[in-house]
């Protein structure tokens, strides 16, 4: 079985506004302002550590952004960065440099919206990528929280070994859908798209976040940093 994001919300609930980790440096990704997360100790999700570091966050001279699960000694870092406005109803388009299909097992990477106040489930949704432990598993999710309703999760796999490839949701007042396309562009035939109606949030102060964490705060299986690497993000407004 995987285990979606919904368990560390639980234990973060019970923790101090410092648990969730520190913003302190900023970068600037496909025109967007972005916070990238730091923490000293273990912080959701996972529980990880995260560095602001430039081993694990950056954006190169091309203007990819590249985001790294680095080895420090015996502590493995993680990656996140928040985007600093709040946009509400939108297309939100995430164009991937990398293929995502055969992470680490023990890896998640998520593109979602977030807000730590409570209501409408922290008007969360995601697109993950992650087989959560499990080597069989499928390897991408699309989820309105609560998971836990299952008109609100579809589990899929995305095709192997795509070197770009572009994750969409758009979010309106009555529904959420979401697709994914082979290559560099999403207008094009999908892989894969669907519309869920169940439970949409309204908006209300979210941001959009992107991480590369550990599950359950597990060392990846095999032992070897993992990066992923970004070449755009855009946003239409309703």
């Amino acid at each position: 079985m995987f285990r979606p994001m919904l368990g560390f919300l639980l234990a973060l609930a019970a923790l101090s506004p410092a648990a969730f980790g520190q913003y302190t440096r900023q970068i600037t990704f496909s025109g967007y302002t972005f916070l990238v997360k730091t923490s000293a100790g273990k912080v959701g999700p996972g529980p990880n550590y995260f560095s602001d570091s430039t081993d694990n966050v950056w954006v190169d001279g091309s203007g990819l952004l590249h985001m790294k699960i680095t080895r420090q000694g015996n502590r493995w870092n993680c990656a996140e960065i928040i985007l600093t406005n709040s946009f509400g109803y939108g297309s939100y388009r995430f164009y991937l440099n990398s293929p995502v299909d055969n992470l680490d097992p023990n890896v998640v990477l998520g593109l979602f919206t977030w807000n730590d106040d409570p209501a409408y489930n922290h008007r969360e949704i995601d697109i993950e990528f992650s087989r959560w432990a499990q080597a069989n598993n499928l390897n991408a999710q699309y989820v309105v929280q609560p998971y836990t309703d299952l008109l609100n999760i579809l589990r899929w796999n995305e095709p192997p070994n795509l070197p770009q490839s572009v994750h969409t949701f758009q979010w309106t007042a009555s529904s959420v859908n979401f697709a994914s396309f082979a290559g560099n562009s999403p207008y094009v035939a999908p892989i894969l798209q669907v519309r869920m109606t169940n439970g949409i949030p309204l908006p209300g102060g979210e941001n959009v976040h992107i991480n590369l964490w550990l599950d359950q705060g597990r060392a990846p299986v095999h032992k070897q940093s993992v990066e992923v690497v970004f070449s755009k993000f855009e946003l239409s407004l309703q």
